[in-house]
């Protein structure tokens, strides 16, 4: 039995844990843990349905799987299974995707999506001014930066061109060339707090100063309009790199000439073109709107095509020569078209850490979050090694070992940062400034804080997610706990195996069979010739041979000892010695030849092997499970019973 249906088992059973109850709602104790009859009865009546056995569908008939259950989860937590690593990996991956939408991660998300795509219907044509500064300069170096900028801005705001200012003081490499412009950007283009900071302002202005990871920027927006949809072409290219210009051109133009005279573009796209990718698939790019592929001479040349099949004259890029066929002309996306693919690009882009702080902030308002500590201590309590990430963890004295900061009753203190940081930085990048260091890693240890005390308060407060929780938990826990006590004993225990076949072979017996050769094929006219070869004493080998088509086999021959009632025997066989008639089932025609009859007897134990490490499995799970019936002390209440089956039996 694998994790997947023993997590189903625990959904089955749907049993909650962690909610408080009435005394005398309590159904039973188990080694005095009470079990409530609420929680039988949520149980009860969600799965009524999916139980199959008659019995079981009265309250008595599942109280016995219910019990089953929690001793099962008992003997987990006696036996320490939730103490596993495998068991905590698992169980935290997937505390932490329910979670999500209990944390409002899901909420955020939504929140991102919808505005990627309400931006992604227009287009922003602008240009920047960017003094560079990453997140990992000094104090000093960020304030040069910012007061270089500043000054930047206030010229931009007297008139001064943008794209002058760019080239002359800005520090964006390429400058000398782009001045600065971007052209037409849409969602996702650019970084996310330079994009939000472009469509934030007005057509025509100068942006306030925005920080991305590359320094400090000054945007001016000079147009904005609506966003074509994405175009399917084809294409041709001819690399600068593989010929100079020229030679380039001259070989483009006898290209488009053979297309002209009406040869196929695809098969010369794969004949000629030196975009490998492309040129397999007879040119066929990946649909693309305008300004995405950064290369405005193509983008203008393929939306410039009118019908399908419609081929560009050459077009000249920084890539090479290029000839352009339009394949197809999209429409605007819906909602619901788009928001799987801008969802993905939400998640794994750097709107992700956008929703992480989202998350932080609700967070820290729900738990009354107060920062109680000072992280300058870090300062001079970590060395210099930390930045080469080979900072040995050593404990904060005592006297210093205060609190950092304090969230829904629970504490957090300075050593309990350290500890972090000794194990964090064997993965992370290194850093060239401390203060970056333990801000950035700061950042990581409070969400993820702040999540785990969030999912224990809400196991604690909220019924439904408490439920589903647990449901989970106990799933793993059972499945670890029958692997160690159940699946892996049978499966492993190979004179177990042996002597539970010994004493029960009683139940692997053989009927009589009949010993065959079994032909089959899908040509009726094929059947007859197997017949009358076989009559005429041909073999298996022999037949399968005369028969074949193109060297393709067209006849199956099975070779075995089957009972009667088998599979592999045609419907209606009847076991006479011989050739038998020609039996028609399912479009195909089959032919057997029966060679003798085996008498019943017994199998032998490599012959039902499978079945015998089943059954022995069976047998091993039930004198477990009498073993912990035996172990824990079940003190059923009758009077909590009798009321569960007055209200669910009627």
């Amino acid at each position: 039995m694998n994790k997947l249906l023993l997590l189903i088992v625990a959904l089955f059973l749907s049993i909650s844990s962690g909610i408080a109850q009435k005394k005398n709602d309590v159904l039973m104790t188990i080694n005095d843990k009470p079990v409530t009859g609420q929680e039988f009865k949520r149980v009860y009546t969600k799965n009524l349905d999916l139980v199959q056995d008659e019995k079981q569908r009265t309250v008595e008939g599942y109280l016995d799987l219910f019990v089953d259950y929690k001793l099962k989860v008992a003997e987990a937590f006696e036996q320490k299974l939730n103490e596993k690593p495998s068991y905590k990996r698992d169980f935290s991956k997937y505390e932490e995707q329910l979670s999500r939408n209990y944390i409002y991660e899901d909420q955020v998300t939504e929140e991102l999506i919808r505005e990627a795509y309400e931006r992604s219907q227009e287009e922003i044509d602008a240009s920047h001014v960017l003094i560079m500064c990453n997140f990992d300069a000094t104090p000093q170096d960020t304030l040069i930066a910012y007061n270089k900028i500043k000054a930047i801005r206030a010229e931009a705001l007297l008139g001064e061109d943008i794209n002058k200012l760019a080239e002359l003081k800005g520090e964006e490499p390429g400058r000398e060339k782009s001045k600065g412009k971007l052209g037409y950007l849409s969602a996702f283009a650019t970084v996310y707090p330079f994009e939000s900071m472009a469509y934030n302002t007005p057509v025509g202005q100068v942006s306030d100063i925005v920080r991305t990871q590359y320094g400090y920027h000054i945007i001016k927006v000079h147009d904005r309009r609506k966003r074509l949809p994405q175009i399917e072409v084809s294409h041709i290219m001819l690399s600068f790199r593989k010929d100079n210009s020229n030679n380039a051109k001259e070989r483009i133009n006898d290209i488009y000439s053979l297309i002209e005279q009406g040869q196929s573009f695809e098969e010369l796209a794969k004949q000629y073109s030196d975009d490998q990718a492309t040129g397999i698939n007879g040119g066929k790019m990946r649909p693309f709107g305008k300004g995405e592929l950064r290369a405005p001479n193509f983008e203008n040349a393929a939306y410039d095509l009118v019908n399908s099949g419609d081929v560009s004259k050459p077009i000249k890029t920084r890539f090479g020569w290029h000839l352009i066929k339009l394949n197809k002309k999209g429409t605007d996306k819906t909602f619901e078209e788009a928001r799987e693919e801008i969802e993905m690009k939400v998640k794994n882009g750097d709107r992700a850490k956008m929703v992480t702080n989202a998350v932080k902030n609700k967070l820290k308002e729900k738990l009354n979050y107060t920062m109680d500590g000072d992280l300058s201590f870090f300062e001079t309590f970590l060395g210099d090694e930390v930045l080469d990430r080979k900072w040995e963890y050593k404990a904060v004295p005592e006297a210093d070992n205060k609190v950092l900061f304090s969230m829904g009753g629970t504490q957090v203190s300075y050593d309990d940062f350290a500890k972090y940081v000794g194990e964090r930085q064997r993965l992370a990048r290194p850093y060239t400034q401390k203060s970056t260091l333990i801000n950035a890693y700061f950042d990581e240890f409070e969400t993820k804080r702040l999540k785990e005390v969030f999912r224990k308060k809400l196991e604690e407060t909220n019924e439904e997610y408490a439920s589903i929780i647990s449901e989970y938990r106990d799933g793993l826990l059972i499945f670890e706990v029958m692997s160690k006590n159940v699946w892996d004993k049978a499966k492993d225990d190979s004179l177990g195996q042996k002597a539970y076949f010994d004493k029960n072979v009683a139940q692997y017996q053989w009927k009589e069979r009949v010993d065959t050769e079994i032909f089959t094929t899908h040509d009726a006219s094929k059947a007859k010739k197997m017949k009358e070869m076989l009559e005429k004493g041909k073999s298996g080998d022999e037949i399968r041979e005369a028969l074949k088509e193109d060297d393709k086999v067209t006849v199956i021959v099975t070779d075995g000892k089957f009972e009667l009632g088998d599979s592999k025997l045609p419907k209606g066989f009847v076991a006479n010695p011989g050739i038998s008639d020609i039996y028609e089932q399912n479009d195909s025609f089959t032919v057997v030849k029966v060679k003798g009859m085996v008498p019943a007897g017994p199998k032998a134990f490599d012959e039902v092997k499978g079945k015998v490490i089943s059954d022995y499995q069976t047998s091993v799970e039930s004198e477990w499970m009498e073993s912990l019936r035996n172990k824990y002390k079940v003190e059923l209440n009758k009077k909590t019973l009798k009321k569960l089956k007055k209200e669910l039996d009627s």
